[in-house]
């Protein structure tokens, strides 16, 4: 049985602008959903990622070390066999590119890379999933850990989680939305949310922020979007009064600013 997905712009009648760009409608239109999870965040402003810390960049475009805490992450293991990194090159232009595991063994990237954007797990074997942490790095790897982590898979997850993003150049980016949750069982622990946003050139800035008690949410949708302009950094960040897990997530719109010029 052949089953035909209608839509509505098909058939001549409106349908939302969000949706067109997502399918792809709107010329010079992309769309982001970025998330993240911080497992501990502690009583200092973190970023929303992984490794429970304030991220760190790279400060040139670089080659970008790729390996796993496990030997079956590779291309004959039962873990996760190939990944695909993006990320921004030296001139802030997008670029991607697919990376064979070799376990705790350092694969280089081909192409040099200024900022990461994402890991995501495109095949693996019969785990179906990543059996160690995959890490994305630079210096010294130790037992598949490079000294310096830019971007991580947790076991079991198969993508990156990271709530940070850099603007390409050549576009302005626009956020729709973002939220903050928290697991917390702590008594009145208050966790303490902000999205900032450092220009090209300048320093971060909070340009929104959020109130989360216990294990609440906090989810705002803009009427008029929150603005960040080419090669601007983008980060989620939290504090919290005890230890406390927290997931942050934004949507964004993405628009090239002359699209003549493309």
């Amino acid at each position: 049985m052949t089953v035909t997905a209608w839509s509505i712009t098909q058939n001549g009648r409106f349908e939302p602008f969000e949706l067109q760009v997502s399918r792809g409608q709107i010329t010079w239109h992309e769309t982001l959903f970025q998330f993240g999870i911080n497992n501990a965040v502690g009583t200092s402003f973190e970023t929303i990622w992984t490794p429970s810390s304030v991220y760190s960049y790279l400060s040139a475009a670089t080659v970008i070390k790729i390996s796993s805490g496990s030997a079956d992450d590779a291309a004959a293991g039962t873990g996760a066999r190939t990944i695909q990194i993006s990320g921004l090159d030296g001139s802030y232009n997008e670029i991607s590119e697919v990376v064979t595991l070799n376990g705790q063994t350092a694969v280089n990237t081909v192409n040099s890379y200024l900022r990461l954007t994402s890991l995501i797990v495109l095949t693996a074997g019969s785990g179906g999933v990543n059996a160690g942490i995959v890490y994305a790095g630079t210096g010294t790897v130790t037992s598949g850990v490079p000294a310096n982590v830019f971007a991580q898979i947790e076991i079991g997850y198969n993508k990156s989680q990271m709530a940070l993003w850099t603007v390409p150049a050549g576009y302005t980016a626009y956020i729709t939305s973002y939220a903050f949750t928290s697991n917390s069982s702590t008594a009145n622990n208050q966790i303490t949310g902000a999205v900032v946003i450092r220009p090209f050139g300048g320093v971060f800035s909070f340009e929104a922020t959020a109130k989360v008690n216990g294990g609440g949410t906090y989810d705002r949708h803009f009427d008029t979007y929150l603005v960040a302009e080419e090669k601007s950094d983008i980060q989620m960040q939290a504090l919290a009064s005890a230890a406390a897990q927290v997931t942050g997530e934004m949507h964004v719109i993405y628009i090239k600013n002359d699209a003549s010029t493309a």
